[in-house]
Parts: structure tokens; sequence; C-alpha cells
């Protein structure tokens, strides 16, 4: 027996088969390209994301393919796809990365929850008869999307009968259930934070409530692989299919997140910090408050875009040829004390919410070397990690996060891992799972049709290593505090300088 995991993301279709003992077997992918027909806008036609998956599959081996006894799903979450009653798109996909819905989303056409964070503004105050939502709002989002489109394309509004997310498109293409499921609908900003559609905002934004799925979990059944998509994928016609569920609930279940204070730190472009809760977490400014894919549980998230993009812009910018002479000159003196980075070279979401925030150093001197402005870096991307943690922290003061799982192809040498230990006070533990999110919607498609039990799933976790300890570095501590002195100084010019 197999258990085949789907992940829809923003690049690529990733295709993963498990065993019956959770154990990976065999792994296919396939890329393909957004469309950006005018500047700001992210699209695709949902065909593209159907070849690609045929593509994928065509790379599993057959021996594998026969085997498949149930189908989950993943997917990039936010964003929306338009389909008719025949499932069949009536225009192409809108993605997360859209920003045409940039005034739909704002504060003062759409009220974010209010709440005010340590060392940062309040923003978002609710806007008067409209109700609250629930989580921070981004142009993304299918409601500002939604939005976007009743206004400038009626047309397409009318003639869609479902409004759907990108992993729910794909199951229904292969023969699944109209549906949505908690974890992707509570990222609409159209949900309540539990994952059912708030039809009162939905009604006061004059969208038609019709158009949104029946939510279903997203370990239920949710249809059945029909013989034409079959045929396309070599799989076998009449397995079961998962509801699935969002791209960062799957990889915290793949990465062996599943009881309240688990937590996962992935870096990759960006980072995101998840923490799993058994109860709705309270709301602070500029933290996402989702349903989890299993457990019937919360996560709250702290998504950071400055990681990866910011160090290789760097790394760029220095003229080093290879990350290791990067790591080696950063690491090779101690670091400056006057020398401070912004890596907010894309604006920044967690926890600041400033779109209009930039980077650059401060504090150089003529006896700086490229080395200690390449350290100055490292530890800039750390201490903005470690602002999404803390106000992750404020949240549950009683129960602080100490440890978190660690996962991501920018976090594997040993000194930046010590440093992120050092920086966050956190224990670090790398999880050995490359493909966290397709491990997780093909568990869900275990759990869907009756092999394993939701709270049984611990016992598949993938191993984890400890790799780093936080360590009393008072230095590095004081240098912490600058950043943070330097942001607040910064936040309002960056702002007024747009």
């Amino acid at each position: 027996m197999r258990l085949l995991g789907i992940d829809l993301g923003t690049g690529s279709v990733k295709l993963v088969t498990l065993d019956a003992d959770g154990i990976e077997r065999a792994v296919a992918s396939e890329p393909y390209a957004l469309s950006s027909p005018q500047p700001g806008w992210a699209e695709i036609a949902p065909d593209v994301w159907w070849h690609a998956l045929v593509r994928a599959a065509a790379r599993l081996p057959a021996g594998e393919r026969e085997q498949v006894a149930a189908i989950g799903f993943s997917g990039q979450m936010h964003g929306v796809v338009l389909i008719d009653a025949a499932g069949q798109p009536v225009r192409p996909a809108m993605l997360w990365p859209d920003a045409r819905a940039v005034r739909e989303a704002d504060a003062e056409n759409w009220p974010d929850n209010g709440s005010s964070i340590a060392g940062s503004p309040v923003a978002g105050l609710p806007v008067a008869g409209l109700p609250v939502a629930p989580n921070p709002v981004a142009p993304g989002m299918a409601g500002p999307l939604l939005r976007w489109l009743a206004a400038h394309e009626p047309h397409a509004l009318q003639a869609a009968r479902w409004a759907v997310q990108p992993k729910d498109w794909l199951r229904v293409a292969l023969g699944g259930e109209i549906a949505a499921d908690p974890s992707d609908a509570c990222a609409t900003a159209l949900a309540t934070p539990d994952g059912t559609w708030d039809t009162a905002l939905i009604d006061t934004l004059g969208l038609p409530v019709d158009r949104f799925a029946p939510v279903h979990a997203s370990s239920a059944r949710c249809g059945v692989l029909d013989a034409k998509a079959a045929a396309a994928l070599g799989l076998p016609a009449g397995v079961p299919l998962a509801t699935g569920a969002a791209d960062t609930a799957c990889a915290a279940l793949g990465s062996g997140l599943v009881a309240a204070g688990d937590a996962l730190l992935t870096t990759g472009s960006g980072g995101q910090i998840v923490v799993l809760a058994d109860v709705l977490p309270p709301a602070l400014r500029g933290l996402h408050r989702y349903r989890t894919a299993a457990g019937g549980g919360y996560y709250t998230m702290a998504a950071m875009q400055n990681v990866g993009l910011a160090l290789e812009a760097v790394r760029g910018w220095l003229g080093y040829p290879r990350w290791a002479d990067a790591y080696d000159d950063a690491f090779a003196q101690p670091a400056s004390e006057r020398l401070c980075f912004l890596p907010y070279l894309t604006g920044e979401r967690s926890p600041w919410m400033n779109p209009d925030a930039r980077g650059g150093w401060l504090g150089l001197g003529l006896g700086d070397t490229r080395g200690a402005m390449m350290r100055a870096a490292f530890e800039g991307v750390a201490f903005a990690l470690r602002a999404g943690l803390d106000a992750i922290r404020d949240a549950n003061r009683a129960d602080p996060v100490t440890a978190l799982r660690l996962a991501g192809g920018g976090s594997v040498d040993p000194r930046w891992r010590q440093l992120l230990a050092d920086a966050l006070g956190a224990s670090l533990d790398a999880v050995d799972c490359p493909n966290a999110a397709t491990r997780g919607a093909a568990l869900l498609a275990g759990v869907a049709i009756g092999h394993w039990r939701e709270d049984a799933l611990r016992t598949l976790a993938p191993a984890a290593s400890p790799v780093a300890a936080p360590r009393d570095d008072r230095a590095l501590a004081a240098r912490h505090a600058r950043f943070i002195d330097l942001y607040a100084r910064t936040d309002a010019w960056f702002t007024t300088g747009v």
C-alpha cells in the first residue's frame, strides 16, 4: 500500500509516496512559472498546474503508482481560483504574491485586529460598521482579491459558481467534491478563526456568500479519483481523496508537530515560525492564527519575508562567489559591536506589518571589512526572526517557546545554526524531512481511509537531531537591543519617505 501526497506549490508541484509505516518511498516534482500580465499581478492558468501534475506523476515508478490507496493534498495558501458549476476555471488563478488588491486590503477599507505588540505602533483600528478581521489582511488573500474582482471583473465573479483555494481546485480536477478545509478557509480573510465562513463579514463586504464551498475536515474523505484523471496519472481509479490542507499546516504535520507548544522554524527565501495550540491563541498585531491540518487545534504563525532573500542579496553585493566563503569570512572574527544591519529589503510582515520598511547597514567604520558586514547581515536576519518569535512569546508568556524544530535549505551551516539558537534564545533540532508539506498531505490521506488515527500521528514524526543550544552571550544580547532600537527609530521614516 502507498499513500500519495500532492503539494501544489507556488513554483512547482511535488508528489511523495509513503508506505504503510509512513516511510517515504518515492518523490517527483515538476516546476512551472507564474504569469504577470501587469506589474504586481501574479496569475497562472490552472491547466498549467494540471499538465505539471501529469508530468510529475509520470516520474514516479509505476510500481509505486499502482499501489496508491488514497491521495491527500497540500497547497499554497491564499489566492483564489474561480470555477464554474462543472469545475472549469472562468479566468486564470490569482495567487498570493498578487498585489493588485492593495487598496481592498488596506486597514481603512478592511480592518485588522487592531491589537499591538511591544515596540510597534498600533495600526488597522476597526472601521465603524465593519466586523473585525481575525488576522492581518494581505492583498494576495482571497478576500481582497474577490473584492477587486467584484469591482473590476464583475463578469468573472458572476460566471463563477465557486471561489476555491488552489489545492481545492486540484482535488476537484481529480474527481473530488467541492469543498474547503479550515486551515485554508481561515487564511482567506473571510472566515472566523475556527475556519468557518464569516457570512456577516462576507455580506458586509458585498461578496456573494453562495460562492464559498462547504468546509470539511482536512482529513475527511472528499470524493474519489475519477477514471479520466486516473488514466492521465497512471493511478488506480476510485481511490479515496482527502480534503487536504494549507501547505504551512501540512508542513507542520509532516515535520512532526502534533501537540500544543510544538514549534517549527522554517528558513528559505523567507522564514516562518509556527507554534501549535489547543485553543485559539490571542490576537496580536503582526501574527496569524490559523487551524492545524489534524487534531482540531490551531497554530500561531510569524511570517518574515527577508531571510535567505536578504542574505543572498548581501552575498552578491559583497562579492562572495560561494556561500562557504561568506560563512568563513563572517565567522572568522568577533562581530563588530557598532555595526547593525536591517534586513527588510522587501518590507516586512511579522511583527512590524510595514511593507515600506527597507534595509541597510548603520555603524560602518573605515576599519570594517566585508566579513564584518556579512556577519552583521547574518545577525540582522537572526534578530528579525527573533522579533517574530518574541511576538509569539508575548501571546503566551506563561509558556514561552524555548525549543524549535528546524527545517529549510537555508539552515545547514553549524555556525549559522548556533547564531540562530543564541539570537532566538531557543534550542534547535533539525528535522530530517525535506518534503514536509507533501508528507503531511500523504498522512492526511492515510487518516482519511482509517489507516492512521489523528491522535496517533506523533508516532510517525520524522527524526529530529539536536544541532544547537542557546548560549548566554551578553554582547549578542546588547546588539539585539540595538537592532530593535534602530528599527523603532526608522519605522516612521521609512513610511513617510515613500
